[in-house]
């Protein structure tokens, strides 16, 4: 049992076997020794020594006498007992629900883990036989009841909601017996393969369409754009030209690339590279020839 084994207890047997000895070998008074050996033995088993987060819990005569904390504790052997040793610190108990329907009557497996901690250890010995399964089963049995009553897409989107609704009723069932259940997550929830598929393809579909609308919206908004710029080219026919030109340039800029240049761009380009080429033609001189009759020379 706990707490039996404890530095108090050698030391108590190590002097009853000294004192046995010396009545016996020093005294020889082997009565006393045999008296001092029942004594020593007794009061060996009377001090129980606990950790820091564990608790017992006494019985004297069968019925409930106190709370044993750390440290070393004196019980009487044969009028006490101690019952049972609580572990007074945080504790994880996974749990799961399998093959559970939903409210839209989906089979759905369930896997989550409870947090708790007992905050009183003589109700977790005395009101329940065992206190570990028992709040186990309470957790299986909520997580159950909340499938029923949650829709699967719910269940999948609003886990915290879902979280928070678990620890509530499980812990307002496990404060009777000494447990604090301190919070309640879902760690998966697994459909069936061909739901699973099923709703992966409405996820993609919804996707390419919000993607479609998106790009039908960008469409109509150039589109207006670009009939705007129609109007300015048409009440500006030299915008129009510059806005070709600055095609050009900006077509040809790269090495290596192939401009198609288009036939009415050329036609609306030919009068501003025949002044160009205008401009830069040589003046000619005039001949002897051409001079008008009545010019001589001077």
């Amino acid at each position: 049992m706990k707490g039996r084994l404890n530095p108090i207890a050698n030391l108590i047997m190590l002097a009853i076997v000294l004192l046995t000895i010396a009545c016996v070998f020093i005294l020889e008074r082997p009565l006393l020794a045999v008296l001092v050996g029942l004594l020593g033995c007794y009061f060996s088993f009377s001090p129980r020594m606990l950790l820091e987060w564990e608790r017992g819990v006494l019985l004297r005569l069968g019925r409930f006498s106190k709370v044993l904390g750390p440290g070393m504790n004196w019980t009487f052997p044969g009028f006490d007992r101690l019952s049972a040793t609580v572990d007074m610190r945080i504790r994880s108990t996974p749990f799961s629900a399998e093959k559970t329907l939903t409210k839209d009557t989906v089979p759905v497996n369930v896997d989550a883990v409870l947090f708790w901690v007992v905050t009183d250890a003589k109700k977790a010995i005395v009101e329940v036989e065992n206190y570990q399964s028992t709040v186990s089963w309470a957790a299986q049995t909520t997580l159950r009841d909340i499938i029923g009553q949650t829709e699967l897409v719910r269940m999948i989107a609003d886990r915290e909601n879902i979280d928070c609704q678990l620890q509530e009723i499980i812990d307002a069932k496990t404060t009777d017996w000494g447990v604090t259940v301190q919070s309640v997550e879902i760690r998966d929830v697994r459909i069936p393969g061909a739901l699973e598929d099923a709703m992966s393809r409405k996820a993609q579909a919804e996707r390419e369409r919000e993607a479609r609308i998106i790009l039908a919206e960008s469409e109509s908004q150039v589109a207006e754009e670009m009939e705007k710029a129609a109007a300015v080219y048409q009440r500006d026919p030299a915008a129009l030209q510059l806005r070709a030109m600055n095609m050009t340039y900006e077509s040809i800029k790269e090495r290596g690339a192939l401009m198609v240049v288009p036939s009415n761009m050329v036609s609306s380009m030919s009068g501003l590279v025949g002044m160009a080429a205008a401009g830069f033609e040589a003046p000619r001189e005039e001949s002897p020839d051409s001079r008008k009759p009545g010019q001589g020379a001077s």
